[in-house]
């Protein structure tokens, strides 16, 4: 959506060590869905430039539980980026542990290692 609005892609970067990323259920499409949490990690992200006459339509467009909010990210600085709202959780698989959403989506396409002769990748 960002790329048909006209967004252009700046760089990456990591929120500071204070959100969560769950796999939200439903779709298709898939979606990620970041929430603010103290005792969270650092989880990748990127950071585009949008142009500014086109903000309204990028946000008539966002479904919910996403919303607009303001992320703080490990450099110190903050950016307006998407948030999930807490209430949406029940049933999302939690993903942090990938770090970020494209490393889960590579974890995942990638083959699973054969342990036990009774296992098939």
């Amino acid at each position: 959506e960002v790329t048909r609005l006209g967004g252009r892609f700046l760089r990456e970067a990591r929120t500071a060590a204070a959100y969560r990323l769950h796999l939200l259920p439903g779709g298709p499409p898939e979606r990620p869905g970041l929430v603010y949490d103290p005792a969270g990690a650092a989880v990748a992200l990127e950071i585009w430039a949008l142009p500014a006459a086109r903000l309204g339509e990028l946000l008539a467009g966002v479904p919910r539980p996403l919303g607009i909010g303001t992320l703080a990210l490990e450099d110190g600085s903050e950016v307006k980026g998407f948030l999930c709202e807490a209430g949406a959780l029940a049933g999302a698989e939690e993903i942090t542990r990938h770090g970020g959403w494209r490393a889960f989506l590579e974890a995942r396409a990638a083959p699973r290692p054969v342990t036990k002769e009774t296992d098939y990748a």
